[in-house]
């Protein structure tokens, strides 16, 4: 597929959660170190929307709550997961905003940044559902865990190695990005926008409510969420770093294994982590527009997943000639 002369590549980085420390601090001084890389990536001639893993981050917002909680019933509310999904992401969002700004006023660069709190609509009738998987929480003994499941009926506690009890919630996959419209906009006025941390905020329609969406308690999978994101964006190529990486800000790029994208083609990509359940990613059959409003059809990927085909990673072409902002 085509797109106009000179349009720049869009390009979906997402940054794994272990790599962004696991203190503020730490988490500070490594986003910063990373800011010049990414930095580079939009001089070669792309935009960017950054996406990043929350794992630690959203457990640590979670056992705090809890010890707090559990000290002191009256003065400090339990916290669900949808809402510490949202506390990671702004806080990470404002980290990733302040580096960059850092890194952009050294270079006397003028560019904007936004990060979106963003909720990823899923199936209720999603199979995950009934078969929860993702340990969140801290560890309980057998006692603490029976009095959390009479608390809350609806919770699935499991022994988790031998190390305690652990509450155990679903991991859908994501249909629709519910920002989507806001994402685009950004970036058609060249925002550098970052979105879907930690695969986004699981949400659901509510019809007791006129279908407005209401938040539940589950995991997406980020590398699924980045996927969902890149296509949704129309995207060029999808970056997934490794979760150990820490970037220097000397490296030539921001992951293990890229592929640069031709200015004439937008070509599918493979996840290299996608899981066997979903296809991978796939620029949409439409050409692309510049207004969000015209979004097309259904997810290209979920089409792929049900023919049971597969993408394959294209191979590297020439860089893409620099960008001028």
């Amino acid at each position: 597929m085509s797109k106009a002369y000179g349009k720049p590549n869009r390009v979906v980085i997402a940054l794994g959660g272990n790599a962004l420390g696991n203190t503020p601090e730490e988490r500070i001084a490594r986003v910063r170190a990373a800011a010049p890389t990414l930095l580079r990536v939009i001089e070669q001639g792309n935009e960017i929307i950054i996406t990043h893993g929350n794992g630690p981050q959203v457990g640590m917002i979670q056992n705090a709550f809890a010890y707090a909680h559990k000290d002191d019933p009256d003065k400090i509310p339990a916290m669900d997961l949808p809402e510490c999904g949202a506390m990671s992401q702004g806080y990470i969002g404002y980290h990733l905003q302040q580096a960059l700004g850092v890194a952009m006023h050294k270079e006397y660069k003028r560019w904007h940044v936004a990060t979106v709190v963003t909720q990823i609509e899923v199936d209720p009738d999603d199979p995950a559902f009934t078969h929860p998987t993702k340990p969140i929480g801290a560890f309980m003994t057998k006692e603490e865990a029976d009095a959390e499941q009479a608390k809350h009926p609806d919770w699935t506690m499991v022994e988790d190695s031998g190390r305690g009890y652990r509450r155990v919630v679903a991991s859908p996959q994501p249909k629709k990005i519910v920002e989507y419209e806001s994402i685009l906009n950004l970036l058609d006025n060249e925002f550098i926008v970052i979105a879907c941390g930690g695969g986004g905020i699981p949400v659901v329609r509510d019809y007791n409510d006129k279908g407005a969406y209401k938040g539940v308690a589950a995991v997406i999978d980020k590398d699924m969420g980045g996927e969902l994101l890149a296509e949704d964006c129309s995207a060029d190529m999808l970056v997934l770093s490794p979760p150990s990486t820490t970037w220097p800000s000397t490296s030539a790029s921001p992951t293990r294994s890229t592929s640069r994208t031709s200015p004439s083609r937008r070509p599918s990509a493979t996840s290299p982590r996608a899981s066997s359940a979903r296809a991978p990613w796939s620029r949409r059959s439409a050409p692309p527009s510049s207004s969000p409003r015209s979004r097309p059809g259904p997810h290209l990927h979920h089409r792929l997943a049900r023919e049971g085909r597969r993408g394959q990673r294209p191979a590297s072409p020439a860089p893409a000639s620099t960008r001028s902002r």
